[in-house]
């Protein structure tokens, strides 16, 4: 066991004198650090000085030789000078006989030079007790290590009061990650991070806000990350992605990735395929796949699936599942269902679904439903609802409004609003709309705004039609002239024309022709008649015929009337008997009547009856 967690302070040998009886990580000198020759001439140094009784060169010489790995050579020099009292020694003489599987002989050398005031004893007598299952004796003498400033013994203090429980255990924490510990550094890193949030504790003290944690933990976790810490590195990378400096993000992404962190790899591919490399990208996704990351191995399928290479994604969706990435066996599902492999998708649905995957049971029920199969999508579509899968209460919300029932209804709607107040835009045009049927207008524009930001024609022009059901009547200039101001309503039926949507096309052709922009009414009426707006195409004839162009308004309204619009078929009756046309102004007078409204069918039935006069005169 390397009791000490660092071999550097492990063998300290207390070379200097100075006021601590080992010698810091940074300031002892490592075999590989030197030439042979150097070691050598330093060996024989201290082996004359030995012979002439310097207890420190005894002490001194057993730790090089530890090091080295030659326990018989080291261990008279280190019982020598632990004769001599070197406490340095009695605690590398305790390394060396756990080296040697003696750890309760080990524990008795280390209790000597821990009383004797050594830190380093102190920590590996604490370890030595936490293993035998004596954690009061464990508290005690790493305790004491912390006390005397020394890094390790802080850090495993930290690490036993953490397994209990115990509040103090940051405070040792945050000690070791200042005297540099870098997985000290990197779980006080962990440690904040999942005290976001927070603004006093249970007794009211003041504690960090969480933008104020945030930064401290990304501190701690770059702290880490400079010492090579590759989880840490890979940290630091995912804070840094998140707040869009992704340049620096991947360098660390890398750092750790070349550390062998999969995890890492399979981010920095992330991050490069966003740049447009995906060759790059797979490669590093390649190798985060070959380490088992499922996440990765899912890439590299998606890549290929892009790519047509089917079989190839395939088998990178199995190496997903095989790693315990259930987006494996969904992703197969979705493949196996663009190839029309039904069967298989459902089969790959399922598997996923029974993992708890939300999103496989929303498209398994869809697969379902698509079958014919209501009654066993239902119960998948709940399951995927319940497990937080917007998609999943949406259709739920289908479902339920489609069967007719007021009971169903109100289900539907709970649906609805459950998937609304997760951002669904459909969900909360259908809110939107129950609400105002409900006559609860307020509730209605709070969704439909909530639908129409998130992208909805239909909720766009549903707002805008309740809005301009209150404006007021246009403002006048004292000369009695309009003064026309764009209001909300406008904007948001703009917005809606502007979708294509054919409705509010035709609404903003009304207002520009309300304004005198003959021009712009229709730029808009044009574009809802083409779309297949028959009041479009109507209120398109009624422009081109003020402006003179009966001829071309004549085509409109034949297009309008042929799509089942009654003014128009009458428009057309009426145009037909002033050419003359008696014969066909009779029939559109016919299909006026059968088209309604009972305005129009009375005026047309009045034509009609007239023009056969004429024609049997």
């Amino acid at each position: 066991m390397d009791v000490m967690g660092d071999k550097a302070t492990l063998l300290e040998t207390g070379r200097f004198v100075q006021s601590a009886d080992f010698v810091q990580p940074t300031d002892l000198v490592q075999p590989s650090d030197r030439d042979e020759t150097g070691e050598a001439a330093e060996e024989a140094r201290l082996r004359l000085a030995v012979e002439a009784g310097e207890v420190e060169a005894m002490s001194v010489l057993g730790a090089m030789l530890l090091r080295r790995g030659d326990l018989d050579g080291a261990e008279p020099y280190l019982r020598g000078a632990t004769t001599a009292g070197d406490r340095a020694a009695a605690n590398n003489l305790g390394v060396l006989l756990y080296q040697r599987g003696y750890a309760d002989d080990a524990a008795g050398w280390w209790r000597i030079a821990a009383v004797a005031g050594s830190a380093a004893a102190a920590h590996a007598l604490g370890r030595h007790h936490r293993e035998r299952g004596d954690e009061p004796a464990a508290e005690y003498w790493l305790r004491q290590s912390a006390e005397q400033g020394h890094a390790l013994g802080a850090y495993a203090l930290a690490d036993l009061l953490e397994h209990r429980g115990d509040g103090g255990a940051e405070q040792w924490m945050r000690a070791a990650a200042e005297r540099g510990h870098r997985e000290a550094a990197y779980r006080l890193a962990r440690a904040l991070d999942r005290r976001h949030g927070r603004e006093a504790d249970g007794d009211g003290a003041v504690v960090p806000t969480e933008a104020e944690t945030e930064t401290e933990a990304e501190q701690w976790y770059r702290q880490a990350a400079a010492r090579g810490h590759r989880r840490a590195a890979l940290q630091l990378g995912a804070i840094l992605e998140k707040r869009g400096e992704l340049k620096e993000a991947g360098r660390w992404y890398l750092t750790s990735a070349k550390d062998g962190e999969a995890q890492a790899a399979c981010a920095l591919g992330f991050l490069l395929r966003d740049a447009g490399d995906s060759e790059s990208a797979a490669v590093w996704w390649l190798r985060a796949a070959q380490d088992g990351d499922g996440n990765a191995a899912n890439a590299l399928g998606a890549l290929h699936a892009e790519r047509g290479e089917t079989q190839t994604a395939e088998r990178w969706y199995r190496a997903a599942m095989d790693a315990g990435d259930d987006n494996g066996a969904y992703n197969l599902g979705l493949l196996c269902a663009e190839q029309g492999r039904t069967a298989q998708a459902e089969q790959w649905y399922r598997r996923a679904a029974y993992a708890g995957h939300r999103e496989a049971a929303n498209a398994l029920a869809i697969l379902l439903l698509q079958g014919g199969d209501t009654t066993g999508a239902e119960p998948w579509f709940s399951k995927a609802a319940e497990a937080g899968s917007v998609d999943a209460a949406f259709n739920l919300g289908i479902l339920y409004a489609g069967r007719g029932t007021e009971s169903e209804d109100v289900t539907a709607l709970r649906w609805y609003e459950r998937a609304a107040a997760a951002g669904h835009t459909e969900a909360a045009l259908q809110v939107g709309i129950a609400r105002l049927r409900d006559g609860d207008e307020r509730e209605a524009e709070r969704h439909l705004r909530c639908a129409a930001g998130g992208g909805s024609a239909e909720a766009a022009y549903r707002l805008a039609a309740v809005l301009d059901a209150r404006r007021p009547a246009p403002s006048t200039h004292e000369l009695g002239e309009h003064v026309h101001e764009k209001t909300e309503c406008e904007e948001w039926y703009e917005r809606a024309a502007t979708q294509g949507h054919r409705r509010a096309q035709v609404r903003v052709g009304m207002l520009a022709a309300d304004r005198g922009d003959v021009v712009e009414a229709a730029r808009w009426y044009r574009a809802a008649a083409e779309a297949g707006s028959r009041n479009g195409a109507f209120n398109l004839g009624l422009l081109l015929a003020r402006e003179g162009s009966e001829p071309e308004a004549a085509v409109w309204w034949t297009r309008a009337a042929d799509a089942g619009h009654g003014r128009a078929a009458l428009r057309l009756a009426l145009v037909y008997a002033r050419r003359g046309e008696l014969a066909e102004g009779q029939r559109w007078a016919d299909r006026a009547v059968s088209l309604g409204p009972a305005e129009v069918s009375e005026r047309a039935a009045r034509l009609r009856d007239a023009l056969r006069q004429e024609l049997s005169a």
